[in-house]
């Protein structure tokens, strides 16, 4: 398997744009789901999170367990699928998965315990609210701490049906929260970058600072010349 980083070297791409590359030429199939199944697991949850690379907000994890009897079609890496065909599929995988579950892990804890950290806290929490439990999981790229037989697959979210139906829930998820919290901070354009490092984005953070949502752990936002803002909020505006 090629890796991102000699597509970069062979192509002169940005380690973004090389990965993106890589992940197209990856395909989505249930042939991990198939040796659990071979293996005695019945439950077989996909795990994966988004927003790791966010400067603000949770990061949200999402746990699915899909009916072998159903094929969802289409199911691929949230990063490589469209907003609308991602909130065609969201409500799909909803319906006709065997469970789901999501979990977020906000930005004060994410200061707390690195991003690393708060992405595996998200995903086990989603993992844990699955009903009925899992009994195998597989997750993007980690390991995480619980007692539950595991795998971790690197680019998880491209190879696996399971796990990229747990990314499409969790970026649909996660896009709510930033839309909902653009109409409380509309300077920051949240609704369209979802929080990340853009330079709309970055400009805003030099023109009026952080908010108390914004990462403050993360380079560019400590960084910003302006001294952290402090916003009153009423009883109706929580994160989800």
């Amino acid at each position: 398997m090629l890796s991102t980083a000699k597509i970069a070297s062979e192509f002169s791409l940005s380690a973004s744009a090389a990965k993106l590359r890589l992940l197209k030429k990856l395909h989505c199939t249930l042939r991990y789901e198939k040796k659990a199944w071979e293996s005695g697991a019945v439950m077989v949850a996909g795990v994966d999170e988004v927003g790791r690379g966010s400067l603000f907000g949770s990061v949200v994890a999402a746990a699915v367990i899909l009916d072998r009897g159903y094929r969802i079609r289409g199911l691929r890496d949230s990063k490589l699928l469209l907003r609308e065909r991602r909130e065609l599929l969201a409500p799909r995988i909803r319906e006709h998965a065997i469970a789901w579950a999501v979990a977020a892990v906000d930005a004060a804890r994410i200061d707390q315990i690195n991003i690393y950290q708060a992405s595996r806290v998200a995903m086990r929490e989603a993992v844990m609210r699955l009903q009925p439990a899992a009994d195998h999981l597989l997750v993007d790229a980690v390991k995480l701490d619980c007692d539950v037989s595991q795998r971790a697959i690197i680019h998880g979210d491209a190879l696996s049906a399971s796990i990229a139906a747990a990314s499409i829930l969790a970026k649909v998820e996660r896009d709510r929260m930033m839309c909902e919290w653009d109409a409380v901070f509309p300077e920051y354009g949240l609704a369209s970058h979802k929080g990340y490092c853009t330079p709309q984005h970055l400009a805003a953070l030099q023109q009026y600072g952080p908010t108390p949502l914004h990462r403050q752990s993360f380079a560019p936002v400590w960084s910003s010349p302006i001294e952290q803002k402090v916003f009153e909020f009423d009883d109706a505006t929580i994160e989800g």
